[in-house]
């Protein structure tokens, strides 16, 4: 369990995210045409997992944006953007944005992806919706970096998640 904050209040995660050096666990999502999509979809390129409790908010469409914008611009790099949205909500989201360059996906089902990686907030008032997370993971799978934004307001560490991705 992690505990974090929601302006200043502590609120907690089911776990700990995937340890650096680690294989991430699979996940199977569901895309903004329905299809479902695991970890093997994106084998073979690093990958960025912008996760976010709902692309609805300022600081979570902010960081789509600038995924967009700095990740997806490096070669053999996917950006797949995470949440409980529903995919529809997603893809409108991008769709006014003109946002190309990111996937999102979405954990609405049954929530698995955010068990396994242990980032549902399990209590206050965003329960049950996933953290503000940065996960990054080599072209083999291995998780390189991460970040559990300890303030969910707050904006992930873009740099630090750039370098990591421009070190793999």
């Amino acid at each position: 369990m992690a505990a974090i904050t929601l302006k200043g209040n502590t609120i907690n995660t089911s776990n700990s995210l995937p340890k650096i050096g680690t294989k991430a666990p699979d996940f199977k999502l569901t895309a903004s045409d329905l299809a479902t999509h695991s970890l093997s979809t994106y084998s073979g390129n690093k990958i960025v997992l912008n996760i976010f409790p709902s692309i609805d908010t300022g600081t979570c469409a902010q960081s789509v944006r600038t995924f967009n914008k700095e990740a997806s611009a490096l070669s053999n790099t996917k950006v797949l953007c995470i949440s409980r949205d529903l995919p529809f909500a997603q893809a409108r989201f991008c769709a006014a944005e003109g946002l190309e360059n990111v996937i999102n996906l979405s954990d609405f089902k049954d929530g698995s992806f955010g068990i396994s990686y242990g980032l549902n907030i399990i209590d206050g008032p965003l329960e049950s919706l996933h953290s503000r997370c940065v996960i990054i993971l080599d072209e083999h799978g291995t998780v390189i970096y991460n970040e559990q934004v300890a303030e969910i307001v707050d904006e992930p560490n873009y740099k630090n998640a750039i370098e990591a991705l421009k070190n793999a």
